[in-house]
């Protein structure tokens, strides 16, 4: 199969072409408008030089003719000598010698060529017999005199042209290609699983976009590897330990049927479908959900009410603008909702905890706070991470699996909502959800 060409070669070569038809298009207009009217009216010029000198040298006084010939030698280049009998003209000329024969045929009112072309001692003239006083006076200039070259003019300009435009078309393709070859190199190293270098953010507009966009989706790819290998790990870590204890207890019952071991297998069972479940709620966490209208009075009054324990009570607080039915994504909210509630009542148990909805500017806002042990400032972003717990023994007596803040964090930013974690004043945790003006202005009674 032909290899398909490169992307540079091809704007190479269409850049090249464009070029040259500018190049070519560009000459034909000076030589048409600009050089042929001025080659024109010069040759015009030098005929009418040549007919005057031709009748005022037939004018003049016998004894002044030689200086007047040695002026017109030395300021005009022309030679003036007695006309030959036999003298005609040559049957091709130079552009220019022809727009001069055709200056003196309308002088002279002929219909003939005019001019003959001589080389004497390395030097070639050209000679025009013309009318002076009552006989001819043959009128001669040098070929130097017109040395001007339109045909080698052209074939260099062109030939530079070419060059240059071939050079410059190929820099020019090549400057465009490299951002795209360098993104192909990084995509084949995201398809292998391998981390690349970040794109320069530089250039054009359009490539600059094009680099973020793809750094962006690079570190996005990057993180859901590192957060599956997390997720995985972490699983297999929490399911070993009921594994364990369920094993030893089957070992166990295979002597004697006690009830506690019975019961101690059912909690390890139970524990294993929650982590499962977890899993499972953080995995489906990236799917976005359509907004409902939602009674959120109601729909906080129900959270609180299945949280809510004597040592822990949940307090609803609504602030006085926020609408009592408003356009929502029910499911997912829930889900955030009540494991923020979760978590809040494992670390508080203790102490009431707030379920708060207000309205900020441009922002709905809902939150949990509670008076537990907090977390540090320098921890709250580690803490939306899969499987991360401020108590690292991993015991589900002194805490969930560590995904309950990441699965919020998952919903989230499927949605367009901001999660924040922020020390409270006196103590505790405030967990908030701000969702965007969408939802703070859609609303009805």
């Amino acid at each position: 199969m032909k290899p398909f060409p490169s992307l540079a070669r091809q704007h190479a070569v269409w850049l090249a072409m464009a070029f040259l038809a500018v190049e070519l298009l560009a000459m034909v207009a000076f030589v048409s408008l600009v050089a042929l009217p001025m080659a024109r009216r010069s040759a015009d010029d030098l005929a009418g030089l040549m007919v005057i000198s031709a009748q005022t040298w037939a004018e003049l006084p016998p004894h002044t003719r030689p200086a007047f010939e040695a002026e017109l030698a030395r300021n005009h280049g022309l030679l003036l000598k007695p006309s030959q009998s036999g003298d005609r003209a040559d049957e091709w000329h130079l552009p220019f010698v022809s727009l001069l024969e055709k200056g003196l045929a309308r002088r002279l009112d002929k219909h003939e060529r005019l001019l003959r072309q001589t080389t004497a001692q390395g030097e070639t003239r050209y000679w025009a017999t013309l009318p002076s006083g009552s006989g001819t006076l043959a009128v001669g200039l040098a070929a130097d005199r017109m040395a001007s070259q339109p045909v080698a003019a052209m074939l260099v300009t062109m030939l530079a042209g070419l060059l240059v435009s071939v050079g410059l078309a190929w820099w020019l393709a090549r400057r465009v290609v490299a951002p795209l070859a360098k993104l192909g190199e990084a995509a084949a190293q995201v398809g292998q699983g391998q981390q690349p270098v970040q794109l320069p953010e530089t250039g054009p507009r359009e490539v600059v976009a094009l680099s973020q966009s793809f750094n962006r989706m690079a570190a996005q790819v990057n993180e859901l590897l590192t957060a599956r290998t997390t997720l995985l790990a972490g699983v297999s870590h929490d399911l070993r330990t009921p594994l364990a204890r369920m094993r030893l207890a089957l070992e166990m019952l295979k002597d004697s049927h006690s009830p506690s071991l019975l019961a101690r297998m059912e909690r390890d069972v139970l524990q294993m479908n929650q982590i499962i479940g977890n899993v499972l709620d953080l995995a489906r966490g990236v799917a976005q959900e359509p907004a409902t209208r939602v009674d959120v009075p109601a729909l906080l009054a129900e959270l609180a009410e299945v949280h809510s324990t004597t040592a822990c009570p949940v307090r609803v607080r609504i602030g006085a603008a926020v609408p009592t039915v408003q356009a929502l994504p029910e499911i997912s909210l829930r889900r955030a909702l009540n494991n923020l509630l979760e978590n809040a009542l494992r670390y508080a148990p203790s102490h009431p905890v707030e379920l708060v909805c207000d309205v900020a500017p441009g922002q709905l806002q809902w939150g949990v706070l509670d008076r537990g042990p907090g977390i540090a400032t320098q921890m709250l972003a580690q803490m939306c991470q899969p499987f991360q717990r401020m108590e690292a023994s991993r015991n589900p007596a002194t805490g969930g699996a560590g995904l309950g803040l990441a699965i919020v964090q998952a919903l989230a930013s499927a949605h367009g909502w901001q999660m924040l974690l922020l020390p409270r004043e006196g103590g505790g945790l405030a967990a908030w959800l701000n969702m965007p003006a969408k939802f703070a202005g859609a609303s009805s009674d």
